[in-house]
Order: structure tokens, then sequence, then C-alpha cells
């Protein structure tokens, strides 16, 4: 069974965190986004442009459901693969730590120039959006939240691995 499945919006810190967080647990990681650019060829952006959100997310819903079958390290989904229901129950009967972000720590993180498939136009509005969307699911998933405004990746993985510990 996987360690810890780490949810949360673009720039809360879920690929920086998981790394680091695997190599303190001696555990491998694994991004869901990564998983979906090696079945598609291309990375995520491209994905979007050229085959659709549809698309992209039915390959992020196999990609976590293999994920979650197969590893058993520290796994971080992408920001919105908790939309799809399958994935929600899928998530029952993990650990599932929700990475908070806020919004001006998560435009400062992400960038406004971003490479984000979802944020090109306006992207602090979209941002903005999003978070407001897809908090309410993160907070119902989550068996953990933790806030990362203000706080260095390895302060974050220092309260994970307490939590995290048998």
């Amino acid at each position: 069974m996987t360690r810890a499945v780490l949810i949360g919006p673009p720039g809360a810190g879920k690929s920086t965190v998981g790394r680091l967080l695997a190599e303190r647990l001696g555990v491998a990681f694994r991004d869901t986004d990564d998983d979906v650019e090696a079945v598609a060829g291309k990375p995520v952006g491209d994905i979007f442009v050229e085959d659709g959100e549809e698309r992209f997310r039915a390959l992020e819903a196999e990609a976590v459901r293999g994920a979650l079958e197969e590893h058993d390290g520290v796994l971080s989904l992408g920001g919105g693969a908790i939309l799809a229901e399958e994935t929600q129950r899928l998530l029952a009967g993990h650990t599932v730590v929700y990475l908070e972000v806020g919004l001006a720590q998560a435009v400062q993180r992400v960038g406004l120039a971003s490479a984000r498939p979802l944020l090109v136009l306006n992207p602090r509005s979209r941002l903005k959006m999003l978070l407001e969307a897809r908090r309410p699911i993160y907070e119902r998933l989550a068996t953990s939240k933790v806030p990362t405004d203000g706080r260095e990746p390895e302060e974050i993985v220092d309260e994970l691995v307490k939590e995290l510990a048998p």
C-alpha cells in the first residue's frame, strides 16, 4: 500500500515535498503527471492543447489507478486528479495528505508565465477559481491537512515524517 498520497492545487509543493518525503522515508517517489507523460509521449501541456482536457483526464485516471495498485512509496497526484469520482473512491483507505496553499503563495510558486495548461489565460483568476472549487474535495479526501504557506519544504517534510511514523 502507498505510504502517502499527496494532493493539492498547483503550487502546493506536491512534487518537491513528495521527493524529499520519499527520500526521508527510504521509499520511492512517483508522480502521476510523469506517468501520464510517459504513456502519451509528450508533456501534460501538449496533451491538453493537442488532445484536449478530456483525454488528459482519462489518462490521468488510469495513471492514478495503476499507481495506487502498484506503488508502495510516496505518490503525488496532479492537482485535478481528485475531480474524477473513481479516483475519489480509490483514495478511500489510503493516507491522503492535502498540501494546502493560499492564492498568493500558489501564484508565487507557479509563476504567472506558467506552462500549466489550465492557467494559460488570466492565470491568477484561474488559479483562484481552481483553489475555491477544489478545496472542499481536497479537504473531504484528506486524512491530514498540512499548510504550506511561508514554510520551507524541509519543515513540511519534518511534520509529515512525524505524522507518518509507525
